[in-house]
């Protein structure tokens, strides 16, 4: 691999295909960079320490610590801040918010939990005490999972991020069937790093050829009018739901049944999204997407 990449940058025959795709897929990052005021000076730097990162824990030469020449071949980066950038410690271990970490389990089990749930297997509105529902209850949701924090710190916490919502009857009742905040900035930056790193690392590996290829699949039409898109939008968030629901439950578990096992342990996830623009005048739907528009976009090539 190392070969080629020396090849593919001394003679400038990058593929046209990928130059055009990492143009498209890095759009909405700059959106994002922009508008939180993050400039290309940065994002360089970021860059360098991310190349010389990448290069020297994934591209070594029979398994033995890369050289600052060696990275410098492959990187394009000078010596000079290769040696800096490799003095510099970085951490890549997901920094996981408190919020989020607690009220994933706590989702998790109201959403999977035959106690919480009603006879349609939706999550049940609960009482906000134990004196009203005993365990069946707010409280005592939260102390099922935690006896370190009080359900009203968790409760004011999840009315902020609009995860729950009080009912007429004032009983807490969830928002959605997965931990997703409406609100809180360093909340919802967590999942976005998360799935995207995710998703884009299966694609990856795919399309460099993994030895098991990771299911990445999508639909995509792109002769719709309005009213159709927000209808799929609503038939895909409902079965979408469905098999995040039997995932999560078959997961849990699993983990349940793994806890005791010696066995090296491995981190998943299965994710959905759903994305809908105004298609572009003056081109054709035909030109856009061709003929892959009215079939299942399968990059995995996975059965």
């Amino acid at each position: 691999m190392s070969h080629f990449m020396h090849g593919v940058r001394n003679n400038h025959s990058y593929s046209t295909a990928l130059i055009v795709a990492l143009r498209r897929i890095l759009r909405p990052f700059v959106k994002l960079m922009l508008a939180n005021g993050i400039t290309f000076p940065f994002l360089s730097e970021l860059l360098k320490g991310i190349f010389v990162d990448v290069a020297d824990s994934e591209f070594r030469i029979g398994g033995k610590p890369s050289t600052d020449s060696h990275l410098s071949l492959l990187t394009g980066i000078h010596r000079k801040d290769i040696k800096r950038l490799r003095s510099c410690t970085h951490s890549n271990t997901e920094t996981i918010p408190q919020a989020v970490s607690l009220g994933t389990r706590l989702i998790n089990l109201w959403t999977s939990d035959p106690r919480f749930l009603d006879a349609n297997n939706q999550p049940k509105p609960l009482p906000r005490f134990s004196k009203e529902g005993g365990e069946i209850s707010f409280e005592g949701l939260v102390a099922s999972v935690s006896c370190d924090i009080r359900s009203r710190v968790v409760l004011d916490e999840w009315l902020r991020l609009g995860v729950a919502h009080f009912n007429d009857s004032n009983q807490v009742c969830l928002n959605t069937a997965a931990f997703i905040p409406a609100n809180g900035f360093e909340e919802k930056v967590y999942y976005f790093g998360h799935n995207l790193y995710d998703h884009a690392a299966a694609a990856t590996s795919n399309l460099l050829g993994g030895t098991s290829p990771f299911l990445e699949r999508s639909v995509s039409y792109d002769r719709l009018s309005d009213d159709s898109v927000k209808k799929l939008a609503g038939i895909s968030e409902q079965q979408g739901m469905k098999a995040l629901l039997a995932i999560n439950k078959a997961a849990m578990a699993f983990e349940k049944n793994d806890a005791g096992s010696d066995e090296p342990q491995h981190r998943m996830t299965f994710g959905i999204y759903y994305y809908a623009e105004p298609v572009m005048s003056g081109k054709s739907a035909g030109q856009k997407i061709e003929e892959t528009s009215h079939t299942p976009d399968d990059h995995s090539q996975a059965g």
